[in-house]
C-alpha cells in the first residue's frame, strides 16, 4: 500500500521477528542507497496475528489483495501492480514470482492449476466484508478484559456464557448491539461469547 505492506508468512525454523528484521534492513539499505537517504523508514514494530484456520488463511489472502480497492486506489483486483495477485496467476513481476509459494494456497482451491487460478481469481474478486489484522482498527482497540467487560454491561444481567443457548433472534439482537462498541473488533466478539465470527458478520 502506499504507507503500509501486508505480508503472509509461514513461519519456519526462524521466529517471524527475525524475518521481519532482516526483511527491514536490507529493504531499508536498498532504498536509502537508491534515494540517497539515511535513517530509519519504517514507523514503529511490526503489527501481526496469527493464522491458524484454513478459512481464516483464505480471508487474509483476499483481505490482502483487495485492500487496495477497497481503499479506492484501483477499479479491479488486478490493477494493482505491488500486490501478489498476478503472480498467483503466474504472470506479473518476475522478482515477485520468485518471491511467491503459490503452491501452498493454490493447491487448496484445487490440484489442477488451471482450475485453482479460475477458483483463486473468482475467490478474491467476490464482494465480501471480511475482517482482519484487528490492529487496522480505527481508534484505540479495546483489550480482551476491556471488551469483556464492555459485553457484559451490554448485556445487562445475562452472562457471557448464557448467550449461546438464547434464543436465535435474541442473540441477534445481541450481536447487533455489539456492532456498536468502539474499539471492539468482530472477531474479539466472536471469542468472546464462542460463537462464529460469521454469525457477528450477518448480525
Amino acid at each position: 500500500m502506499s504507507n503500509h505492506v501486508h505480508l503472509l508468512i509461514r513461519e519456519g525454523d526462524e521466529d517471524v521477528s527475525v524475518t521481519l528484521k532482516r526483511i527491514g534492513i536490507s529493504f531499508v539499505s536498498c532504498y536509502n542507497l537508491r534515494y540517497g537517504t539515511c535513517g530509519h523508514l519504517f514507523q514503529d514494530r511490526f503489527h501481526s496475528e496469527n493464522v491458524e484456520t484454513e478459512p481464516y488463511l483464505f480471508t487474509v489472502v483476499r483481505y490482502i489483495h483487495q485492500n487496495p480497492l477497497k481503499a479506492g486506489m484501483v477499479e479491479k483486483v488486478a490493477e494493482w501492480r505491488w500486490s501478489s495477485y498476478l503472480a498467483y496467476n503466474g504472470i506479473g513481476d518476475k522478482t515477485a514470482r520468485d518471491l511467491l509459494d503459490p503452491d501452498f494456497i493454490l493447491e487448496k482451491f484445487s490440484e489442477n492449476r488451471k482450475l485453482a487460478r479460475e477458483r483463486f481469481r473468482e475467490f478474491n474478486e467476490t464482494v465480501n466484508e471480511d475482517q482482519c489484522l484487528e490492529y487496522e482498527i480505527k481508534g484505540s482497540k479495546l483489550t480482551d478484559e476491556e471488551a469483556r467487560e464492555a459485553i457484559k454491561i451490554l448485556l445487562n444481567g445475562i452472562e457471557i456464557a448464557q448467550v449461546k443457548s438464547l434464543s436465535r433472534n435474541k442473540r441477534k439482537e445481541i450481536f447487533k448491539k455489539t456492532k456498536g462498541i468502539k474499539g471492539l473488533s468482530q472477531r474479539q466478539t466472536a471469542r468472546i461469547l464462542g460463537v462464529s465470527r460469521k454469525l457477528i458478520s450477518k448480525a
